[in-house]
């Protein structure tokens, strides 16, 4: 759905981003927490919602958390250096992006398996914005479908991903998997990943 959400309707309803930010601040009293605004494109829209967030913490008298973005729009991974000067954090949403990317409705019955997690073209997007993450010192994550994959999971590694975000089930499995791993290894992976000319052939990569 290309239309009004995430942070678009966000901005577009003030009153409604400002009272979940209010209870989001309230929530930090408990503890360490991090705020992460989705559906993010352009610098502007992060600038305008990062704004009203320092307006509502002064008002209560509170620190401003880490504000970090969803990665999920194509534009965001050519321009990771630009946000990455201002942005706390990265979490890169590989299902919306997937979608974006290869122009597939991924609940679609006819086209959805057309939305490859690991097509070489967007595995190059994940390593632009894990590029442009840490030339400012910043983390970067991934969350979604291939985060849980074991395929994915070793070439994610070499492409420079921080975290993985995986389904509950996947955790024991993935945890395993990663303590198995070379880092030398994974980035050799990853730079053969990107070369092929599918998914398919990076998983039979990975797989051999």
């Amino acid at each position: 759905f290309l239309g009004e959400r995430g942070i678009r309707v966000c901005l577009n309803r003030p009153e409604i981003l400002r009272m979940q930010f209010r209870a989001i601040l309230k929530a930090c009293a408990k503890g360490t927490i991090e705020i992460m605004f989705p559906m993010i494109s352009n610098l502007d829209e992060f600038r305008k919602a990062k704004q009203i967030l320092i307006e509502e913490a002064e008002a209560m008298g509170v620190a401003v958390p880490a504000t970090g973005i969803m990665v999920e729009v194509p534009v965001v991974c050519g321009m990771a250096e630009q946000f990455a000067k201002e942005v706390d954090f990265f979490s890169v949403g590989t299902n919306d992006l997937t979608q974006y990317t290869m122009a597939v409705d991924r609940g679609h019955p006819k086209i959805a398996a057309l939305a490859d997690g690991l097509n070489p073209g967007l595995l190059s997007l994940i390593k632009s914005a894990a590029d442009g993450a840490h030339k400012h010192g910043i983390k970067i994550s991934v969350c979604g479908g291939i985060a849980s994959d074991e395929y994915a999971v070793p070439v994610l590694i070499g492409l420079g991903i921080d975290k993985l975000s995986a389904t509950v089930p996947a955790i024991p499995a993935v945890k395993a998997l990663v303590r198995e791993l070379s880092f030398a290894e994974c980035k050799e992976l990853a730079a053969k990943a990107l070369e092929q000319e599918s998914g398919a052939a990076v998983r039979a990569l990975v797989k051999s």
